[in-house]
């Protein structure tokens, strides 16, 4: 589903991935982890379309993206319906003046009907327990409330993959039980889960693989999630924990 080869990006000359080859196929469940600064949040972005690499290829479903499909609005569109990215500071994604509107603002550019639209958004709102808050403007909300509303604007789109950069910042415990919860449940339904995180206690028993970044921006390990999670000494080695 996707697949990077030889991926290389920089920031003005200066280097934030180096040689990045990896697949991952649809339905898996995978841990991005790393150090500060290893690339993590790059990565991500090529994913999600918002960055494209310096060199290499990046393809989803076998067709490479590139910045001339990415200009073309009905390209774009179906790219961004398949790929839902939250991000690390949610309040980057919040513009409307209502948590309803800002989940109802996705099926609206897809141009479904209203009633389809009233339906996909009711049930984003039951599934993130936000129907209370619905009136209420995003930005006056706390971080866990943000976040279940980014949440909830991404999953109106019905995306088949989930991009998630750091999703346990800036909430509580309980909001952090509930994330799992529903990151499981997500990917039991069959989505795809990419996961930037370095919160290894909320997030045991959702991931099966675990990839590795360095402070050198290239993966230096790509295995089972526990394996990697409970060998102590790699993680201190590489500043990981």
């Amino acid at each position: 589903m996707i697949e990077f080869k030889n991926v290389f990006f920089s920031y003005n000359n200066v280097e934030a991935l180096q040689n990045i080859n990896l697949t991952i196929t649809s339905g898996e469940s995978v841990a991005i982890i790393g150090p500060n600064g290893s690339g993590k949040s790059t990565f991500l972005k090529i994913v999600n379309g918002i960055l494209l690499p310096t060199s290499g290829s990046y393809c989803l479903k076998g067709e490479e993206i590139t910045k001339d499909k990415l200009d073309k609005p009905k390209y774009s569109k179906a790219f961004h319906k398949n790929i839902g990215f939250l991000f690390q500071n949610v309040e980057h994604q919040l513009f409307c003046p209502n948590v309803y509107e800002e989940v109802a603002f996705a099926p609206k550019q897809m141009g479904l009907r209203e009633e389809d639209i009233h339906k996909r958004v009711q049930d984003c709102l039951e599934l993130l327990s936000i129907t209370d808050i619905k009136h209420r403007s995003p930005l006056n909300l706390s971080g866990g409330e943000k976040k279940k509303v980014a949440l909830a604007s991404i999953l109106s789109m019905n995306p088949d993959i989930l991009v998630l950069d750091e999703p346990m910042n800036q909430i509580d415990p309980k909001g952090k039980r509930f994330l799992k919860e529903l990151i499981l449940n997500l990917n039991k339904a069959g989505k795809t889960i990419i996961c930037s995180t370095h919160d290894f206690e909320y997030v045991e028993g959702i991931f099966e693989r675990c990839i590795v970044f360095s402070e050198n921006h290239t993966i230096i390990r790509d295995d089972k999630y526990d394996d990697v999670i409970s060998d102590n000494e790699f993680l201190i080695k590489n500043n990981i924990k």
